[in-house]
């Protein structure tokens, strides 16, 4: 049942990601938001709603490590993972400073969470401090939106508010048990097979709440798009950092275990750090790139288990 409950969780979250996304940009649109105001804050932030649920879920049940590894563990791999699948896809073309610019608030944002871990937990200060950090990202871009706008994203046309609200209602309920059946069912099999909660966190759950994020970067490497496939990469990583640490410490303080602070948020700095330097300095990441991407993945994997 343990294994089920994962496979629902990870259908719900994915399932449900989609659909709240459709009706968020539905509603959005009808109620005629700017684009690049939909793609920094409905399409952002519903992209990463299982990892907040999840980690949400996680502390309230006394389980940070999963609340801590989900986050930490989704930014790896949304960047290792996620960056080298599709740029075997199709090769990233990097233009204009405005991806630069949130890249390099994604680095920011990830060295921030340094001292934060140093202090052993996320308290609802901290917390706050976060998400006013991402208020204020939101207001400067929106104020700056630079040469690249969110007109490119093909989001979904405006449909009727009933619809919607209907694409919402759905999307939030099939979240909410996605994420419930994902933490009970993946703390049951490290439970029982010995594996650290810590590891189920940054692994099975970090790759299970990353699926929309997958889902849009494959489906916009596919279609040519990969201007907007790293920029989902790169807006999501912001939003987790921020938004989803954030907003789950102020619900419910997070301890971080020593690991954390030693080995996770180092390799994801580091990977955060590599990748700026490579869209400041590269015209595009090739195959070559998503391959070395994989292999680092595959081996932050097996490192992790320790």
């Amino acid at each position: 049942m343990d294994y089920i409950y994962v496979v629902a969780g990870l259908l719900g979250l994915f399932l449900g990601g989609e659909a709240l996304v459709r009706g968020s940009v539905g509603i959005a649109r009808r109620m005629a938001i700017p684009p690049l105001l939909i793609g920094l804050t409905v399409v952002g932030f519903g992209t990463s709603t299982p990892e907040l649920l999840v980690s949400v879920d996680a502390a309230w049940r006394g389980v940070p490590d999963i609340a801590v590894g989900n986050i930490v563990g989704s930014n790896i791999a949304n960047i290792l993972l996620i960056v080298g699948v599709t740029s075997l896809v199709w090769p990233i073309r990097v233009s204009g400073a405005t991806l630069r610019r949130d890249t390099g608030v994604m680095a920011v944002a990830a060295l921030a969470l340094l001292p934060i871990f140093a202090l052993g937990a996320i308290g609802r200060s901290s917390g706050a401090l976060l998400v006013l950090a991402l208020a204020g990202y939101l207001t400067w871009a929106c104020r700056h939106p630079g040469e690249a706008g969110v007109e490119d994203v093909d989001m979904p046309a405006a449909s009727s508010t009933l619809a919607s609200a209907i694409w919402i209602i759905t999307g939030l309920v099939a979240l909410m048990f996605g994420a419930r059946f994902l933490v009970n069912g993946s703390v049951s099999i490290a439970r029982d097979y010995g594996i650290s909660e810590a590891f189920i966190g940054l692994t099975i759950v970090a790759v299970g709440t990353s699926l929309p994020e997958l889902a849009t970067s494959v489906i916009a490497a596919v279609r040519r798009q990969s201007e907007i496939a790293i920029g989902n990469i790169v807006g999501s990583n912001i939003f987790n950092v921020l938004g989803i640490f954030g907003m789950t410490a102020m619900v419910a303080p997070i301890p971080v275990a020593a690991r954390f602070l030693t080995f996770d948020l180092p390799v994801m700095i580091a990977v955060s750090l590599i990748l700026t330097g490579l869209l400041t300095t590269r015209p595009h990441l090739g195959r070559g790139v998503g391959v070395a991407a994989l292999a680092g993945y595959a081996a932050y994997i097996w490192a992790a288990q320790g």
